[in-house]
């Protein structure tokens, strides 16, 4: 019933509205945030990370639309881009229609992401994990990866979606990670976001809330997760949460727009300009 509204809704001019209003040359924010981390290896010291969430391929969401995304991505030529959940909408083949865009990625380092609750729909979560291989995205479920500057070492730990996963391990996540590695652990969902950072990172970036994606007044029932904000501190630990590129149920937003987040890592009291 959903798909068929959102379809219907599409045809009637939703589509090309959500695409010229949000995801031409202009039409998103580039949010730039800066995180200080205590004795930051010189290796990592302006380290940038793009954290790309919530694309949702299908009615809203086409094969090109994240063009002017990849563009400006590209020309901040930062170190990697982290993709944190729902690429699709209702179904695993949806997942075809972001190939050619995300593969046009070109950050220094690479490109690494975990899976939302949206992308297990249908039992589909394979599918697109296979799909993102393909282009060269590293999915970590339940695993780590260790990207070394030859002066200190960022270690990415990722996890199954906390809703949808069947299996969530984060020591598995956590076993490449080296005694002196600066961690940023990837989640879907920010709903965690305080008890990831008892085990001590530096960073978690989430998405999954799309900023609640059409903010009305508390008073009036909400049809999107709750957003806990874009930014936590939890002590050392700092959460960001990206409100997202794509929409679900409705071809618009209203006060949650559709975001790049570009996170700059730097010693703390640094003067470090992001």
């Amino acid at each position: 019933m959903q798909r068929r509204f959102e379809w219907t809704l599409a045809s009637l001019g939703g589509y090309r509205f959500y695409q010229s209003r949000y995801l031409s040359a202009g039409g998103f924010l580039v949010r730039h945030e800066r995180v200080e981390v205590d004795q930051l290896p010189k290796g990592l010291n302006g380290f940038r990370i793009a954290h790309l969430s919530d694309l949702h391929a299908g009615a809203f969401m086409r094969e090109g639309d994240l063009r002017h995304v990849v563009a400006c991505v590209n020309e901040l030529d930062v170190d990697i881009v982290a993709l944190t959940g729902d690429y699709v909408t209702h179904e695993s083949k949806e997942i075809h229609r972001l190939a050619s865009d995300l593969g046009a990625l070109q950050p220094r380092r690479g490109c690494y992401a975990v899976l939302g609750n949206h992308d297990y729909y249908g039992q589909g979560q394979d599918e697109v994990a296979a799909l993102f291989e393909s282009i060269d995205i590293d999915v970590l479920r339940n695993r780590g990866a260790r990207i070394d500057t030859g002066d200190g070492a960022l270690h990415l730990s990722g996890i199954e979606d906390l809703s949808e996963g069947q299996r969530i391990d984060p020591q598995a996540a956590r076993a490449s990670l080296r005694a002196d590695d600066v961690e940023v652990f990837l989640c879907h969902n920010p709903a965690k976001a305080h008890r990831i950072a008892e085990i001590g990172c530096a960073l978690v970036l989430c998405g999954h809330t799309h900023g609640e994606q059409i903010v009305v007044p508390k008073s009036i029932p909400r049809p999107f997760p709750r957003h806990p904000g874009e930014r936590l501190e939890f002590g050392s630990t700092t959460a960001i949460i990206s409100r997202g590129l794509g929409a679900v149920g409705l071809p618009m937003r209203f006060r949650a727009p559709a975001e790049v987040v570009i996170v700059t890592l730097g010693e703390t009291g640094s003067s470090l300009e992001v």
